[in-house]
């Protein structure tokens, strides 16, 4: 793995925390999309990775396999595959994967450590609600406990059971703890700069030695300063 990294030239602005032949793990910064839209495809994290595989080759053949996506505001950790068999090895055992997050929220939460399961429904304008009616949403589960408190905010561990599209932003929102600096469900004010929301770590079966492999990045260093100040 380091001679790999040694050979090779790093993608400007992203940090390659694991690589060989099949798959690549990195730590992708709040703000940079994961794939690309129809107006920016070139400043994403898939567009950096391929261009690195191919060490600035474009007629190169190698190319990486998306796996799963981060929001553009979510910082941490991916996982992309350097193959088809192993996109579709990974993806299949989506639900044997371990995903924790970090997430600042606002207030102190009531139990400490539980569960949230709601529908979650989109809207036309790509707004994410919950629903009691089962035929409209995805019923979605998050556990979450409480880390630390500092003066009205509060550092939770978050697990998804379910990983449906701003699940996280809206169910603590709806329980009236939104992640700070959450521009879209928050309604208020905000004292972030940025969405305090984070993909911690990552634990999964690697697709062809059958070994389990965890990454874990720690407490991000502005989370720290955030709690610090508040």
């Amino acid at each position: 793995m380091d001679n790999l990294r040694k050979k090779k030239r790093q993608p400007k602005g992203l940090t390659i925390r694991y690589e060989d032949k099949d798959l690549l793990v990195v730590v992708k910064p709040a703000g940079l999309l994961t794939v690309g839209t129809e107006r920016n495809k070139s400043r994403t994290v898939h567009y950096l990775l391929n261009d690195y595989v191919r060490k600035g080759n474009p007629k190169s053949r190698n190319r990486v396999y998306v796996v799963h996506r981060l929001d553009q505001d979510t910082s941490g950790i991916l996982l992309f595959a350097k193959s088809e068999p192993a996109k579709k090895f990974l993806q299949e055992h989506w639900e044997q994967t371990n995903k924790c997050y970090l997430a600042i929220v606002q207030g102190r939460l009531t139990p400490k450590e539980g569960t949230i399961s709601t529908y979650l429904a989109e809207n036309a304008a790509h707004r994410v609600y919950s629903t009691p009616d089962a035929a409209k949403g995805k019923l979605s589960h998050t556990t979450y406990k409480v880390v630390k408190e500092s003066k009205g905010f509060s550092l939770v561990e978050i697990h998804l059971l379910t990983g449906r599209k701003h699940q996280i932003r809206v169910q603590f929102a709806e329980k009236g703890h939104p992640v700070l600096g959450d521009r879209k469900y928050e309604n208020g004010g905000t004292a972030s700069k940025r969405l305090a929301l984070h993909a911690r770590s990552i634990s999964f079966t690697h697709p062809f030695s059958g070994k389990k492999m965890t990454f874990d990045t720690g407490i991000p260093e502005d989370f720290t300063r955030q709690l610090g100040h508040a």
